[in-house]
């Protein structure tokens, strides 16, 4: 019986986790290209009641006996899929409608990948003659190049447009949309699900998820579209996500009972010598 306790405990500890990760969705569900995560399980070693394999005339038994010991939590599983796209008064916020993702560089200089494209145009010199593309904590977004995006002509940005490729615009004297020179870059990953999470709409290159693939160079791969002036959503399901978190609420309750149940039939077997 104390084995029961031990496996109920585990239990507990298995479904906390899954509470906790079904609560970091559903508090993301508004975070800008947020990606859904899913805690995955495994049983734990099983331990053999009885090793003789035969029955007392010699002949094989037809099934072990063997009783689980527990589980524990074997992965925290992201999910990539679509997000929504949302209108965006903002002439640089830019959606994702693919694979791809953004990169840009952080302050300790390591690239870094994201969905979420709510960029902002910065002053780029103390003269403000040029402008840098960047993300919301100032981080300069790369282009196809690996280089940060700098318009230095004296650019207006409000007048800067983003093609579905996402090359950049900008009139001329004839109101003309003409190339700047740039075209923001997208990547992808053979397994973004390997990707290592930095933060909740931040990843980077693990060896689980394969290097970084760069969609301007590589043309075996689906090219992404952008659309200007959309943000792509989180992808949680808020219905899904209630019903996750009443069945993980349920087995938790469930783990509980067992252990107050072992309690009780522990008790049980010590009266029994009164």
């Amino acid at each position: 019986m104390v084995r029961s306790l031990w496996s109920a405990a585990t239990g507990m500890n298995a479904q906390q986790t899954n509470v906790d990760t079904i609560a970091n969705n559903l508090a993301n569900v508004n975070t800008t290209g947020f990606k859904a995560q899913g805690a995955q399980f495994k049983s734990l070693l099983y331990q053999n009641l009885n090793t003789v394999t035969t029955t007392a005339n010699g002949d094989p038994k037809p099934t072990t006996s063997q009783v689980g010991l527990g589980v524990r939590t074997a992965a925290l599983t992201q999910y990539f899929s679509q997000g929504s796209l949302l209108d965006n008064p903002s002439t640089s916020a830019v959606a994702i409608s693919g694979d791809g993702f953004f990169s840009y560089n952080d302050a300790d200089g390591r690239q870094v990948f994201t969905r979420n494209g709510d960029f902002i145009w910065a002053i780029g010199d103390p003269d403000g003659e040029s402008l840098v593309l960047t993300t919301s904590d100032g981080n300069p977004v790369l282009n196809t190049e690996g280089e940060e995006i700098r318009l230095e002509n004296g650019e207006v940005s409000n007048k800067i447009t983003i093609g579905i490729d996402g090359t950049i615009y900008y009139p001329d004297e004839d109101g003309v949309p003409q190339e700047v020179g740039h075209r923001i870059g997208l990547w992808q990953f053979q397994n973004p699900g390997g990707l290592e999470r930095l933060g909740s709409t931040s990843w980077a290159v693990s060896a689980a998820s394969g290097p970084a693939m760069n969609e301007a160079e590589n043309e075996d791969l689906t090219s992404s579209i952008l659309r200007q002036g959309y943000l792509e959503g989180s992808n949680v399901n808020v219905a899904t996500e209630m019903v996750n978190l009443i069945v993980a609420q349920r087995a938790y309750e469930m783990n509980s009972t067992a252990i107050t149940t072992t309690d009780s039939m522990m008790q049980t077997a010590n009266q029994l010598k009164r």
